[in-house]
């Protein structure tokens, strides 16, 4: 039934009359508890009951989905405790029946139509990733066979080989799906791609309502033979699926929001390998989770980063190394995590250390006003409401504003707010996290990591992993000849050295055991579950290896680590819960 609630998932017996024409994946009307509602066609069944109901009328000439769709959104419903009717509201835009009006009028049925494949999908030159460890392997997965391929591209390479894989796939008659992480600003992988394969591959990014339900219709007609998009397009409805690319797969967007809060890569994986396909998980830092998978490794033969050095911190970030170096570039960027121009350490009406007077959050100065950091409300004085504090300066806007009276060219920083943008010529860019976007390689002079120490004091699991992943993207950006200057007071840190050297394995080695010792360890799976008092003693009795609990007012929060042979038992549990009352939210994989 279209009601995505856990406590009705299951599915439902009644009649398919032959002459509403449906069929898997249709959507019908039927009768349901005295009301007309909505429902997919699942398939036949054995398990016929006394009594039974016919389906009104069909809703919707489109089918949804086929079977082996289907196989793929029911092991998405097992695996991240989601109700199936969720799994496949995600698998498509929302419906616009005017939409379908027009597609018919066109002469579209809806069927398959002969896949178009560009002239020429193979580059005049040897492929890049001929010269790549397992990259003669990777390729000829990709024009005929299966597999799971972990792809650490040179930074320069990053929007080649996706190109070349794609072209491989597409050359051998097969379909290709290449997710990407964010729409805004277009990934130069995304651009490269459209521009490539031309009228044979189509960008499923943004867009209208009705505008994505369009394009959706195409892809399920046939009209492309390669899809760009975001998280949603792991699901495109493609026929004869040969490629699955995961662009930038450590990057965070990756996770569905909503329900049912899975994550591309593990989706990628399994739609690949059920349909014996290849799926490439690509990224110059790739994630822990992929550590868990089984997978080849491909990767360059040689080392082609621009050398790492290692600096102590100067004042307010200003390393005299760092200083030298920016006066003579021409081009560059400094990586400056802390947004704002300073911290509010005292007030000084009163003489007491600032705090927001709301919630006593710590307050910071940014674009000429003071906020609370947590809040968002002006700052004011939790002692005597004043507003008026001492600094201690440190942010992107310093930063900002102490290069420019060091550098020879213009001093740009991104705000927040703004749209990110590549560097201009005779630029230095200042930015933090949400300035490292896909712009692809960008031959600059310099890239100065700032503050990286304060990746350790990041709350959340997963913090230095996703400061690890900005500071490798964001070296990336300097030519192979250029210079890359990290300041820390530990130079000895496991992520530190993983920057210094290119490759994560030393970080993962550090990283591997202590997400261990903390209870979640890689490859378990995670639920956040809310409900009733009795909730605890409900999943305690299921043994999990990791349980922690909590109340706030009336509800029961619990955070629940599994192996992943409990996952499947402890989803019918929750169903139960669900219907009894006792569970009133699963979320999976939450963030930590």
């Amino acid at each position: 039934m279209d009601r995505p609630v856990l406590s009705l998932d299951r599915s439902f017996t009644y009649e398919l009359p032959e002459e509403i024409g449906a069929g898997v994946g249709s959507l019908v009307q039927v009768h349901f508890h005295g009301k007309l509602v909505r429902g997919w066609v699942l398939g036949p069944t054995d398990e016929v009951p006394a009594r039974i109901l016919s389906a009104r009328k069909l809703v919707s000439p489109v089918r949804f989905f086929d079977g082996a769709m289907l196989d793929v959104l029911r092991w998405v419903s097992e695996r991240y405790v989601a109700p199936l009717a969720s799994a496949i509201a995600r698998s498509h835009p929302p419906r616009v029946a005017s939409e379908e009006i027009a597609r018919e009028a066109d002469g579209v049925d809806f069927g398959r139509h002969a896949i178009p494949f560009p002239a020429s999908t193979q580059p005049a030159d040897q492929p890049r990733l001929v010269s790549y460890d397992g990259g003669l392997e990777m390729l000829a997965a990709i024009s005929g066979g299966s597999g799971a391929f972990v792809l650490r591209p040179a930074p320069e390479d990053e929007v080649v080989v996706a190109v070349e894989s794609v072209g491989a796939c597409l050359a051998a008659g097969r379909t290709a799906i290449v997710l990407v992480p964010e729409a805004v600003p277009l990934p130069s992988t995304a651009a490269a791609l459209r521009e490539g394969f031309g009228d044979a591959a189509v960008l499923f990014l943004g867009g209208d309502k009705r505008e994505r339900y369009r394009q959706w219709l195409e892809i399920l007609a046939g009209r492309y033979s390669c899809v760009i998009g975001t998280r949603a397009a792991v699901f495109a409805p493609v026929p004869n699926l040969g490629l699955i690319l995961v662009s930038r797969e450590s990057h965070a967007m990756h996770r569905e929001e909503r329900s049912p809060y899975y994550h591309v890569r593990d989706v990628a994986v399994v739609r690949a390998a059920r349909v014996g396909g290849v799926c490439v998980m690509s990224a110059l830092c790739p994630s822990l989770e992929t550590t868990a998978l089984a997978h080849k490794a491909v990767e360059p033969s040689e080392r082609r980063w621009a050398a790492v050095e290692v600096v102590r911190p100067g004042p307010e970030g200003r390393a005299p190394r760092l200083v030298s170096a920016l006066k003579s570039a021409r081009r560059g960027f400094l990586f400056a995590p802390l947004p704002g121009y300073g911290v509010a350490r005292i007030c000084r009406a009163c003489g007491e250390p600032a705090a927001c007077a709301t919630c006593g959050g710590p307050l910071r100065a940014e674009e000429g006003r003071v906020r609370c950091a947590v809040c968002g409300t002006d700052g004011r004085c939790a002692s005597c409401g004043a507003s008026d504090f001492g600094l201690a300066r440190g942010g992107a806007e310093r930063v900002e504003e102490w290069a420019r009276r060091v550098v020879q060219v213009k001093v740009r920083r991104i705000s927040r707010r703004e749209v990110p943008r590549p560097v201009g010529d005779a630029e230095i860019l200042v930015g933090g996290i949400e300035a490292v976007k896909d712009f692809g390689p960008l031959g600059l002079d310099l890239v100065g990591i700032l503050d990286a120490d304060l990746a350790a004091r990041r709350p959340g699991l997963a913090a230095r992993e996703h400061a690890l992943v900005s500071w490798m993207e964001a070296a990336g950006w300097a030519r192979p000849d250029g210079r890359v200057i990290v300041q820390t007071a530990h130079p000895n840190d496991p992520a530190v050295q993983a920057l210094v050297s290119g490759r994560p394995e030393r970080f993962y080695r550090a990283e591997l055991p202590r997400l261990a010792d903390a209870g979640f360890p890689v490859g378990a799976a995670v639920f956040r579950v809310a409900g009733r008092a009795e909730l605890e003693a409900e999943l305690r009795a299921l043994r999990p290896r990791t349980l922690l609990t909590s109340s706030l007012e009336d509800e029961t929060v619990c955070l629940v680590a599994l192996d992943p042979g409990g996952v499947a038992p402890f989803g019918r549990v929750m169903r139960v819960l669900a219907e009894r009352g006792v569970v009133t939210r699963v979320e999976a994989e939450p963030h930590l």
